[in-house]
């Protein structure tokens, strides 16, 4: 089937994504998709930033799709394609369709796709087994044309897209003289070649007789047939076999579920489907679009060899970082510069890392290995993250590779890049009309040191007046925000560019207390600075390279 062979793998960064997670899984998926020829689709695990927006705006590329969870869904394992059908079929026509494709439910679909109910093999043999009544035929409004498909039989007069929707079906067995008390008006009469029973029936007013046995049907019958608005099917089975079939040409319609129907979602996560499909006792479960369009069948069968979502992580390579629902994924590739961290693969992944500034310089070493000629936009991309993630090679994270790969990115793009750079940072800084939760979670990660939760925030701007505006903002929000991630301290950069300097806002516990002493700010007297939520770092610019690894070290002595 398509869908299980042809997978799709999601390139995608971490959570909170900066302009480097975002432009890596964009570029990295286009390098893929060039060299295996196969799909691979750029993510995001969160919402775009002010820096990266401009980035994907000034070189015209789309966000990539939003993936806030990498759990299996029902769009990701295979799904039976049975093919819907419309309501007015017959009985036996939907037996025939079962037994070929070897299943027990059928969906009824409407013309412009939305499912109308469902037929079970349990439903059609419920048919056989509990109808006595002589008027079911019409009270499910069976149209001719079922009629004449079911006993394999020729329409002799009438219409075959009208409908038989009144009286009773019955058998002329006895002679006219008996028939006259048990026809009335609108019957179904099954009869044989005799002329007195045929006369007799459309005189008595009946709505249509079928002639069985291949029996001719004289002129003037057809003409008094037509007279009187009866028609007339001829079948070349008895009429113990006619009667017997009859009842298989009523529609689906008549006997099918429609409501209460338990359906899934394309979306639904198979992990919460699972649960109602065991405490039903139904073979099949439709799965719908986010339209209401069905798409297929399920069956608990399908969930067996259901595989996670195919996944290559780009930008980090912790847990805690990753998008929800990781640990369910099948995890390629791992393509990063940070220290390792936590991330466990149920088997052997490619995994490269280097100790550069930024993982878009990893990415660009990758197409000049492969051979694969870097585009414009895609250098526009590559060298916007360098730009962001090494400060314009201010970072002391900043390589010599970081920056022969951003200045070759340059030019190929066609930017000035230190132009470009600051018109990129200003964008970024922009915090006007931006919510206090929006400017705290702009670039935000949680580490893990011992038994301790840390989580820092970051901006980074060339305005020092819109960093001492924001502070007292930030330091309002910080408790809230340390309380809702379950942490013991949080720590928010405000970074000035054109100063290489931080002042480290600190909430929590003891998180002033370790700043100090990571970063031995101490006064002259030998005292610890007095009690404050700011620490001023100069220097300091990168949250990887110098504040996590002096914080850790701090928290380990």
């Amino acid at each position: 089937m398509d869908q299980g062979l042809k997978r799709k793998t999601l390139v995608i960064g971490h959570r909170n994504p900066d302009t480097d997670s975002i432009c890596s899984a964009v570029c990295y998926a286009h390098l893929k998709s060039k060299v295996t020829g196969e799909e691979y689709i750029p993510a995001r695990a969160g919402h775009v930033n002010g820096e990266t927006r401009f980035v994907l705006d000034y070189f015209g590329v789309e966000e990539p799709q939003l993936e806030e969870d990498v759990r299996t869904q029902v769009r990701d394992i295979e799904i039976r394609k049975t093919k819907g059908v419309a309501d007015n079929i017959s009985l036996k026509r939907a037996w025939n369709i079962m037994q070929e494709n070897n299943v027990v439910t059928i969906p009824a679909v409407r013309e412009d796709g939305t499912l109308e109910g469902l037929i079970t093999v349990g439903d059609i043999t419920k048919t056989y087994m509990n109808i006595y009544d002589s008027s079911i035929l019409s009270k499910a409004n069976t149209q001719y044309s079922n009629i004449i498909e079911t006993l394999e039989a020729d329409l002799v007069i009438g219409r075959a897209d009208a409908y038989f929707s009144k009286g009773k079906v019955l058998i002329a067995a006895a002679n006219p003289d008996l028939m006259e008390f048990y026809i009335e008006p609108h019957d179904l009469v099954i009869l044989g070649n005799r002329y007195e029973s045929q006369l007799c029936a459309i005189e008595m007013g009946a709505d249509c007789i079928i002639v069985c046995e291949g029996a001719g049907v004289s002129m003037t019958i057809k003409k008094i047939a037509q007279e009187r608005g009866c028609t007339i099917i001829a079948t070349t089975y008895d009429t113990y076999t006619a009667a017997r079939l009859i009842n298989q040409s009523m529609p689906i319609s008549y006997f099918m579920t429609r409501e209460h129907l338990i359906t899934f979602n394309s979306d639904d996560y198979i992990d919460e489907i699972r649960d109602v499909m065991a405490s039903k006792r139904h073979r099949d479960f439709p799965i719908l679009d986010k339209d209401g369009r069905y798409l297929g069948m399920i069956s608990r069968r399908n969930l067996l060899g259901a595989k996670g979502k195919r996944v290559i992580l780009v930008d980090h390579n912790e847990k805690n970082q990753a998008v929800a629902g990781i640990e369910n994924a099948e995890i390629l590739e791992i393509i990063d510069h940070h220290r390792l961290g936590t991330i466990q693969t149920m088997s052997p992944v490619f995994f490269r890392n280097q100790p550069l500034g930024c993982t878009a310089t990893i990415i660009y070493q990758m197409y000049q290995e492969a051979g694969v000629k870097v585009e414009k936009k895609i250098a526009g991309l590559l060298c916007s993250a360098i730009v962001s993630d090494t400060l314009l090679f201010r970072s002391p994270t900043c390589t010599p590779m970081d920056e022969m790969a951003a200045r070759t990115l340059a030019d190929i793009a066609g930017v000035d890049i230190e132009k470009y750079a600051m018109e990129m940072f200003g964008a970024g800084s922009n915090l006007k009309g931006k919510g206090d939760e929006e400017i705290f979670y702009q670039d935000f990660k949680r580490f893990t040191s011992g038994k301790i939760a840390i989580g820092v925030g970051q901006i980074t701007s060339l305005n020092g007046e819109e960093l001492e505006g924001i502070r007292p903002r930030i330091q309002n929000y910080m408790e809230n925000a340390r309380q809702a991630n379950g942490l013991d301290m949080v720590f928010f950069m405000l970074t000035n560019i054109l100063t290489e300097s931080t002042d480290l806002i600190c909430e929590g516990n003891g998180a002033l207390q370790l700043a100090s002493k990571a970063f031995h700010t101490e006064t002259e007297d030998g005292e610890d600075e007095p009690a404050g939520p700011v620490v001023r770092l100069p220097g300091v610019v990168s949250r990887k390279k110098q504040l996590i690894p002096e914080l850790m070290l701090a928290e380990q002595e």
